[in-house]
């Protein structure tokens, strides 16, 4: 009895370092807690192991930092964004490439550096002529171009790249004072996740080049093949909320159909994630409700009119609705929830916002695919059945029918 209690301790504590690695596939001594550092690191040989064979990703560690190198499995995805830690506003292609500079600049720098110092580096890096010519340019003449170096400098932070030692950013943002850090070098060494270095890759459309930096080499043996297969597959069900059947190759169906059991199989065993298995697709479901960065339902207006949305759209059919008809569906629900509500809600014009932030949340769970015109056409995926509400059922008791 001691033995199988032991035995499922320790799967229940393996299982745990797999979520806390999946969930935060980079984590910094005395950035993450102590005790969840040290349980991943306790369990790292046999995590490396199942990702090498399993995924493909490899996995690091040292007594500093612990880093799974996650390649994505769809590098055209957009839908999940990185984000301010503090304001938690999606990053533009501007912030993106203001990150890029900022950790090139920070590779050079010191031991030390001011965020003044780190903003005048990313300047004189935008003024470079290649990157000119792409029409990106950065300054500091104005708050909107302050808020997005802090904007990117949280991030760092939130990463361990940087340690606050004094200062706030909202002071610097307010031009009342600036901020001193120490540089992690270690932690900046082993963010890039990719299969080539940056100079290896020659196309010159910026789509292209980010597919190259993760496209794989498969000799054109059987083996190799199912190997691959078997990775691209089992990074789809840990990443996506939803893999559908028609988004796969004619040989990832074949692979997936025959072998499905094995894969979820080994996936339960790992993560704890059950799968659903239905018609159009799988999805592996978390009963802790744990490994996902969009959650819904949630508490909050915004996740109560998302899932409102979610209901109209469902009931809509394949036949989708227009953004517009969205639009005029928030306002009369805006009257309705006006009690509840925050009072924005009924402001004029409001809900052109508020759809288009329940539209990313819904596009993010893969519930739905928007159709671009000048009245984009809002489409229900399959998934999005689960949100519908049925017609009641009325059922008779004996003391009714008395």
């Amino acid at each position: 009895m001691r033995a199988r209690e032991s035995a499922e301790g320790d799967l229940g504590r393996s299982q745990r370092a797999a979520r806390l690695l999946l969930s935060r596939p980079l984590l910094v001594a005395g950035l993450t807690p102590d005790e969840e550092f040290r349980l991943v690191r306790t369990y790292t040989s046999e995590l490396r192991e199942w990702f090498d064979r399993e995924t493909g990703w490899r996995l690091t560690a040292d007594a500093q930092t612990i880093r799974l190198m996650k390649l994505t499995a769809d590098p055209y995805d957009h839908t999940h964004p990185a984000r301010d830690p503090k304001a938690r506003t999606p990053f533009s292609r501007q912030r993106y490439v203001l990150a890029c500079l900022a950790l090139a600049a920070l590779e050079r720098a010191d031991g030390q550096i001011t965020l003044g110092r780190l903003a005048e580096d990313v300047v004189l890096a935008a003024a470079d002529p290649t990157l000119a010519a792409t029409g990106f340019t950065f300054t500091l003449d104005r708050r909107e171009r302050r808020a997005d170096m802090v904007a990117v400098v949280r991030l760092l932070l939130h990463w361990g790249v940087l340690r606050r030692v004094a200062g706030d950013e909202d002071a610097y943002l307010g031009t009342s004072g600036d901020v001193l850090y120490d540089v992690n070098r270690r932690v900046i060494a082993g963010l890039l996740a990719s299969t080539r270095g940056p100079s290896m890759v020659g196309a010159p459309a910026p789509a292209d080049r980010l597919a190259a930096l993760t496209v794989e080499v498969v000799p054109d043996v059987e083996d190799a093949r199912n190997r691959t297969l078997r990775h691209r597959l089992t990074r789809l069900l840990l990443e996506q909320p939803v893999v559908y059947y028609d988004e796969l190759t004619e040989a990832e169906f074949a692979y997936l159909t025959s072998q499905r059991f094995a894969i979820l199989n080994r996936i339960t065993q790992l993560t704890g994630l059950v799968g659903e298995v239905r018609a159009e697709g799988v999805a592996m479901v978390d009963p802790a409700d744990e490994l996902t960065d969009v959650r819904m339902p949630a508490e909050g207006m915004q996740s109560h009119l998302t899932l409102l949305l979610a209901e109209r759209i469902s009931a809509a059919g394949g036949g989708g609705l227009r953004v517009s008809e969205l639009h005029r569906h928030t306002r009369e629900l805006a009257r309705q929830h006006r009690s509840y509500w925050r009072k924005h809600a009924t402001d004029p014009g409001a809900e052109v916002e508020l759809v288009a932030t329940a539209l990313d949340a819904l596009r993010a769970l893969k519930l739905v695919c928007v159709e671009p015109a000048d009245d984009p056409l809002v489409v229900a995926r399959p998934a999005i059945a689960r949100y519908a509400l049925a017609e009641p059922t009325l059922r008779e008791t004996r003391a009714s029918a008395r």
